[in-house]
């Protein structure tokens, strides 16, 4: 027998997004059905750090801070290669302080400025170099959720600290093991766990209890206008009826083949993203006749495969790699043994040096890439979750000499030779003038601070043995999907919003395009426009 349920707004997807979304819905005055594909809840949002991104927020005002939203759409705007939309920029910017300042006071936010974290482009209008606008969430105890603690995704994996306590966050000393231990048998926990725990615990608070294991088929549309979801649960029928509004909020494509090789650009074979990421959100807008950009684009990120660590289904894992290529003793090259790129460089900006083209060798000419390093850096420190001075894994290459690291994984010996003396006799100088390395103050971020100058990033690769991991072309997620407007309503093709219809995260096309802005740079636009579509959906003037 099917099932029939009735609500005002319906939330397609339980992370960031969706859950900001369902929130400001009940806020606001309406009935809210909150609803999952999966069996856990918050998807990326929950494996991520959790750092969010919004200019002059409340936090770094009350700090003292300096910032406005001209400043910010100046620091957009001169980063624009036209795929920015001045109405749904200007939301996001406009709107984001209110935003975070409503998840704040109703108790589904609680972080702190990132100290000293800079804008990624230092050199364009309107950046803060000494950071601010990147926000660290504080810890949250599970047990305030009950039962509902075990749904997070990927809560066996704990994170009991919080960013800024970790070299990812500026931390140049680790929190105690005692203190760990006593968090852990609290079940304390940060990052984007965090976040997800308390945005969960709000939305339970205010009786949205979420619906898992829901595989949505098509919205219904009555009247002109989207009026529910048809779907499956437990392999019966499931009606969900929405009398004021359907919102989109199910993440990204990154995970759907089909999907991948249609609309993205270049090679990208490697998500950091969890295996939730498929496209159901997408499937549902363009069968609803939305229009559609950011197509080509993504989060993009260089990231290294754990063989031995896949997801819990048996999908690739893959992570971020963010300390392993700016720390000292380590340097990248291609297929050609040669450095490509500034490898210090921020992770968004450096995923696009993967697309760069060879037409000579009809191929892309910085894959594969490489992480060599050596045994400076296997002790000091950690590669992906191995940590200095443990045993490498086994799916690391390693060799006495630079030349046989090179016939070991395919690369011509004297090529990788001659690179790695170049780079050695700059490093030893301090002074990087093939990619400049160590000039910028988002280099120094994530070195080795008990350095001082370029040496926080810059240091020879001579010591033996020598090692090599390889690199991927991958993404954190995608951020191309429908079009929407200011008010987080979903267009159609000829412009106008579909009545009914509204989306917010990775699943629409993001309000800054293709740019990254700074650490955090997704979850800032999500949760602001999650805040937005949830508070239109809300008004009975849309109905």
């Amino acid at each position: 027998m099917s099932e029939t349920i009735d609500t005002d707004v319906i939330v397609l997807g339980t992370g960031a997004a969706g859950m900001a979304a369902a929130l400001a819905a009940r806020e606001s005055g309406a009935d809210v059905q909150l609803v999952e594909r999966f069996g856990r809840i918050g998807g990326t949002s929950a494996i991520s750090g959790g750092v969010i991104w919004v200019a002059d927020n409340p936090w770094m005002r009350a700090a003292g801070m300096a910032d406005s939203k001209d400043d910010a759409l100046a620091y957009f705007r001169s980063l624009d290669h036209g795929d920015l939309v001045d109405e749904t920029l200007e939301a996001f910017v406009g709107t984001g302080p209110e935003a975070l300042a409503f998840l704040a006071e109703i108790g589904a936010l609680k972080v702190a400025v990132l100290p000293g974290y800079p804008d990624y482009y230092l050199d364009r209008p309107g950046a803060k170099p000494q950071g601010s606008r990147a926000l660290d969430h504080d810890l949250f105890a599970l047990g305030e959720l009950g039962e509902w603690a075990d749904r997070i995704y990927a809560i066996e994996e704990p994170k009991p600290l919080m960013l800024r306590e970790t070299p990812l966050g500026g931390a140049t000393e680790m929190v105690a093991p005692e203190v760990l231990g006593q968090r852990m048998a609290e079940r304390l926990c940060g990052f984007g766990q965090a976040m997800v725990a308390r945005l969960l615990k709000a939305c339970l608070d205010r009786g949205i209890e979420p619906l898992l294991g829901v595989t949505t088929q098509q919205l219904l549309r009555e009247d002109g206008r989207i009026a529910g979801v048809e779907a499956e649960r437990d392999g019966k029928p499931l009606t969900l009826r929405a009398r004021q509004g359907v919102i989109v909020a199910t993440g990204g494509f990154e995970w759907d083949a089909e999907m991948r090789q249609a609309f993205l650009r270049g090679p990208a074979d490697a998500p950091a993203s969890p295996p939730t990421a498929r496209g159901e959100g997408l499937a549902l807008a363009m069968a609803a006749g939305a229009k559609l950009g950011n197509m080509t684009s993504a989060w993009w990120a260089p990231t290294l495969v754990t063989p031995d660590a896949p997801w819990p289904g048996g999908e690739q894992r893959a992570q971020i790699v963010l300390i392993e290529r700016t720390v000292p003793h380590s340097l990248m090259v291609n297929r050609f043994g040669e450095r490509f790129c500034n490898e210090a460089a921020n992770y968004s900006a450096l995923g696009g040096v993967f697309h760069q083209f060879d037409p000579a060798s009809y191929d892309y000419r910085n894959l594969p890439a490489w992480l060599v390093f050596d045994a400076q850096f296997a002790e000091r420190y950690p590669l992906g979750t191995r940590m200095p001075g443990q045993p490498l894994p086994d799916w690391v290459a390693s060799a006495d000499t630079i030349e046989e690291l090179a016939v070991t994984i395919g690369l011509d010996p004297a090529a990788l030779a001659n690179t790695v003396a170049r780079f050695n006799t700059h490093a030893e100088a301090g002074h990087d003038p093939d990619f400049g390395r160590g000039t910028s103050a988002y280099d120094h971020f994530y070195g080795d601070r008990s350095r001082s100058g370029t040496a926080v990033t810059l240091g020879p690769v001579s010591q033996g043995p020598f090692h090599a991991v390889e690199i991927r072309a991958g993404l954190l997620g995608t951020n191309g999907g429908p079009r929407t407007d200011g008010s987080g309503r979903i267009l159609g093709h000829d412009g106008a919003p579909i009545p009914g219809l509204y989306g917010a995260g990775n699943a629409i096309a993001c309000p800054t395009g293709g740019i990254y802005a700074g650490a955090g740079g997704t979850l800032g636009p999500a949760l602001t426009y999650g805040y937005i579509a949830g508070r239109s959906a809300a008004r009975r003037d849309n109905v």
